[in-house]
């Protein structure tokens, strides 16, 4: 009898979320093409195979897409420069989605970033519809723009588009959990206590990425229900609500120095997270746990 295991393509499948999108596309039966650039680092777990190479090289692109049934990409170098952001995720990121098309994958789930909304102060609640930030906002936002825009260009694939806000999570390459402490180590300690700081741990995120793309989540004519057929979907991940007290107050406890407080203008709504809870998700880890979980890592030095 034939596997009717979905096969899913994971770009930086070593990465921080795509380590959990492999791991959550295993415990859901999926086979897993992990995606790397460099050999033996991918996620060693049953049903995963690692593919070495280029995602943007539209050889590679065809021979990983190939029989799949879904892709998931995670990868933009945050942090590099501009030019870098842009050949990666803006120019390199469609060429991996023209050849699933072509392939007659089913879904494109790209990892995008509730960054790329405009929460300025004053502005209220954010949803999927609300207003995305300009060009000249930044390197990061304005290449996480372009390639939302990039993917929506490609047609014959449905395509979610799946926004979080900072990503929680232990690990050597977290963001969230270990360069962010280590600037502030270094003095970055500035804040207003009151700002809004949208997060999701990773593994909430990864289950919302791992159900869309493995058909858990139906699609549907309505975005609300489920991802538009042929379509681009966005959706936003966020878990409770919290503060910036709440995150540097936890880390500059834990490193043994004083935060900055400050009381500029800053956003203080919510990132609503309707579509994804009417999709069928809700997540698991709270608050406590994901500080907790950051609180020890930076005192054990892990």
């Amino acid at each position: 009898m034939a596997d009717s295991s979905p096969v899913v393509v994971v770009t930086g499948a070593n990465g921080l979320v795509g380590t959990a999108v492999c791991r959550a596309l295993v415990e859901r039966s999926a086979r897993v093409r992990a995606v790397v650039r460099r050999a033996g680092s991918g996620p060693v777990l049953e049903g995963v195979t690692e593919h070495v190479g280029d995602f943007a090289d539209a050889g590679h692109a065809r021979v990983v897409t190939r029989g799949a049934d879904a892709v998931v990409t995670t990868v933009h170098p945050m942090g590099s420069s501009r030019e870098v952001q842009h050949r990666v995720a803006v120019e390199g990121t469609p060429v991996l989605a023209r050849a699933a098309r072509d392939a007659g994958v089913a879904r494109l789930v790209h990892v995008s970033t509730a960054g790329v909304y405009d929460r300025s102060a004053g502005v209220g609640d954010v949803a999927e519809d609300g207003a995305l930030l300009p060009e000249g906002s930044g390197d990061y936002p304005d290449t996480k723009n372009a390639t939302d825009a990039a993917l929506a260009q490609v047609g014959g694939l449905t395509t979610v588009l799946v926004r979080p806000p900072a990503v929680m999570g232990a690990g050597g390459t977290s963001v969230w959990n270990t360069l962010r402490p280590q600037a502030v180590r270094d003095g970055a300690r500035r804040a207003n206590p009151a700002e809004t700081w949208g997060w999701v741990h990773v593994e909430d995120l990864a289950a919302l990425i791992a159900d869309v793309a493995t058909g858990a989540v139906a699609t549907a004519d309505d975005a609300e229900r489920g991802p538009v057929a042929g379509g681009t979907t966005p959706v936003i991940v966020a878990g409770e609500p919290a503060t910036w007290r709440d995150y540097l107050g936890t880390v500059t406890d834990a490193l043994g120095v004083a935060p900055e407080w400050t009381d500029e203008p800053v956003w203080t709504g919510r990132l609503r997270t309707g579509r994804a809870r009417r999709w069928g998700w809700a997540p698991r880890v709270d608050l406590a746990r994901a500080l907790d979980e950051l609180r020890q890592g930076l005192t054990t030095g892990s």
